[in-house]
């Protein structure tokens, strides 16, 4: 049965009444102060008490007196009081019943994740600020430029730095000749950072920053002659290109003329080539899938990006707090993208929309944030009998489910792909424009690349945690080792000196592990009480860990402390409800990870045959090139999750092999032939 708009199903989020809802609660029980908020979000309920919900709903017996889990919304505010400081607090309150469920004033270490009004409030309190204007004007910046400031989180305080709420701005000059309010000011970075204290919003100090070369180690101060004429423009919008835009690309359309082959039912529920999840959406994590089955059996739980750090190399002050957790700091999903039809989906496209809180309480729908559409990429299997001249080829097929967010310079558009033959493919794509900073006329720098003239792009690292929920045939899962491990030559094992062997280990306590490709370390997700008829082997899925490079940091630094779980490739943990974060719940400003998978492998739970999370992290040692500026073509970094002995055979044995009616023969001088079409 369909989840009627009066039961809304318990992992759909809030709507717009229910946030509505949510927020008068909150105004009631805080009458003699202000509030400001920061989120309303669904608050997912317990394992124990979806999880028979989900199973009974995959079955097809709900029924409309069928027990439903509880639904309760998390809402994020600060209450500000007569002594107008504000106290950050966190509800969680029934829907339905109204009750406040649980309340906590959350405080030191901790600070609540940023809004964008308070990025407003950075902007506001540079343009105010007569420190900030003293310093600018010393800077002799030419009429024609206009100072656009960039807010950041703060980052990691230094030991023995004051509490308390701040942040920092990247300042630069925009050339306003063009009149194009699009013009790329990332190409003239100035050399200083205003402060700001949230809680005054007033600017409290400026930062100067270090704009020497390799020759000036650390120092400060090098910089000769006019700042401006050390730069030269840098566009990136076509109509600014001085040279145009190519002319001989012709169009590349994606046709279905039969429509999509997808199904979606209560605008969440998906149906595809015998694949059936759920989409979700949160403020922190983007797009999240949920109770993800292959023709009627269970793969996993829950699928999600948990969080990102991206940490810069530069070890001129004030950089070694220049480290972003582009998850945990303000959330993906508030800086997700409203995407556009034809532009970041192809296809026939299905949009999903998500709502997002104002200050007062105020909900409203931010539409198009994930977009749901099929793609060709290549050929899924192919087989040619050389006997007979006969080849069997199929199309590799996907659906994609995509999300974009935009932190500042940077864009990241993430992806989960289904394939026909039970494969899940998690993808991260990294593009926009390289984090600069000045540099001295004519100098390099061991800090970075110089991308153009005075521009210096600093050397940092992307790395991304991907949690996986795996209920292989069922809630109680293993997790193993698989290595291939050469054998020495013997008379009685290896006589000839060719045999290998596989070596299986399974996880026994929650622990990290690291990729190892020298030995193709596999990580396996099985159900031991689930065997595999033909092979004798328990059902499964895998995934091999990417051998990317993880944290440089030194492990004393305040950006190793706080992102630990960047040290290692694979993190194998107890499952806990609302245990969702790798680097923790509170990332901002923080010194070190609390709450995330380091502290949840320190338990040393038992892990085999039971509920079990695990946490695959890998990224982007970026190094920058000429290449990535004015805007970097996409780093791509992709995590493979494929069946292992779940099948009898190959399940895409029955994808049609239709040969494709609509291609056609390219003659020699024109570019399409209007021909008949051929293979």
């Amino acid at each position: 049965m369909s989840v009627s708009k009066a039961q809304p199903h318990p992992l759909f989020p809030l709507s717009v009444e229910e946030s509505h809802r949510v927020r008068d609660i909150v105004l009631g029980s805080h009458k003699s102060s202000i509030i400001d908020f920061r989120v309303i979000a669904l608050e997912e309920p317990p394992k124990a008490e979806l999880q028979p919900f989900l199973d009974l709903e995959s079955a097809g017996k709900l029924q409309p007196n069928t027990p439903r889990p509880a639904r309760l919304a998390r809402a994020n505010y600060d209450v500000i009081g007569r002594d107008k400081i504000a106290k950050y607090c966190e509800s969680l309150i029934d829907v339905r019943s109204g009750v406040v469920v649980n309340q906590t004033v959350v405080e030191k270490p901790a600070h609540a994740a940023l809004t964008l009004k308070e990025f407003d409030d950075v902007a506001t309190a540079v343009a105010a600020s007569s420190l900030f204007k003293e310093e600018i004007a010393k800077l002799n910046i030419p009429k024609k430029y206009e100072v656009v400031v960039e807010p950041w989180p703060y980052g990691g305080p230094d030991e023995g730095e004051e509490y308390r709420r701040t942040f920092q701005a990247l300042c630069f000059a925009n050339d306003t000749t063009s009149g194009n309010p699009d013009s790329n000011f990332y190409a003239y970075p100035l050399p200083l950072i205003p402060i700001m204290d949230a809680r005054t919003r007033e600017i409290i100090r400026i930062d100067h920053l270090a704009t020497g070369g390799e020759e000036d180690g650390l120092s400060y101060g090098t910089a000769t002659g006019n700042l401006m004429d050390r730069y030269q423009p840098a566009e990136y919008v076509p109509e600014l290109l001085p040279g145009g835009l190519r002319k001989d690309l012709k169009q590349l359309n994606v046709v279905q003329p039969d429509g999509p082959s997808f199904k979606v039912t209560d605008e969440s529920l998906v149906e595809w080539q015998k694949w059936r999840f759920r989409v979700g959406f949160n403020y922190r994590e983007g797009a999240t899938l949920h109770d993800i089955r292959y023709d009627g059996r269970s793969v996993m739980y829950r699928l999600s990006v948990s969080e990102m750090t991206v940490p810069y190399a530069d070890p001129r002050a004030p950089f070694q707090r220049k480290q972003a957790f582009d998850f945990g700091d303000g959330g993906a999903g508030i800086c997700a993208n409203n995407l556009e039809l034809g532009c970041d989906c192809l296809g026939h496209i299905k949009y999903f929309d998500t709502v997002k809180t104002a200050g007062d309480g105020t909900t409203t729908v931010s539409p198009n944030v994930v977009c749901l559409h099929e793609q060709d990429n290549g050929i899924a299997w192919k087989h040619s009998n050389w006997r007979t001249g006969r080849a069997v080829v199929t199309r590799h097929r996907e659906l994609v489910i995509q999300f974009i967010i935009t932190l500042a310079n940077y864009e990241y558009i993430f992806a989960y792909k289904f394939d026909q033959a039970g494969g899940i493919m998690v993808e991260a794509r990294a593009t926009g424009i390289v984090s600069v900073v000045s540099i001295d006329a004519g100098k390099v720098s061991p800090y970075g690349n110089v991308v153009s003239q005075g521009v210096l792009a600093q050397n940092h690292q992307h790395i991304f945690a991907i949690r996986i929920d795996p209920a292989i045939d069922g809630a109680n899962n293993t997790v193993l080792t698989e290595e291939s491990h050469p054998v020495p030559t013997s008379a009685h094992r290896n006589p000839k000196g060719n045999f290998y062997e596989v070596v299986q280990n399974p996880i026994e306590k929650s622990q990290w592990l690291d990729a190892a490709p020298q030995l193709n370390r596999v990580i396996k997700m099985i159900n031991p009480n689930k065997i595999n008829p033909v092979s004798g082997h328990p059902v499964g899925y895998k995934f091999t860990p990417m051998p990317t490079q993880v944290l440089l940091a030194q492990p004393d630094s305040i950006q190793a402390r706080r992102a630990q779980f960047a040290k290692h490739h694979v993190w194998v943990t107890k499952y806990k409800d609302g245990e969702l974060y790798a680097g923790g719940r509170y990332t901002l400003q923080s010194q070190d990870e609390i709450g995330g998978v380091s502290d949840a492998v320190k338990r040393r739970d038992d892990v085999k045959n039971t509920d079990v999370v695990v946490w695959s992290c890998f990224g982007l040692t970026h190094n920058p090139r000429v290449e990535d500026w004015p805007v970097m073509p996409v780093d791509i970094m992709q995590l493979h999750i494929k069946p292992v002995d779940f099948f009898t055979e190959n399940p895409a044995l029955d994808v049609p092999s239709n040969r494709n009616l609509t291609s056609t023969l390219v003659k020699e001088g024109s570019c399409c032939s209007k021909e008949g079409s051929r293979l």
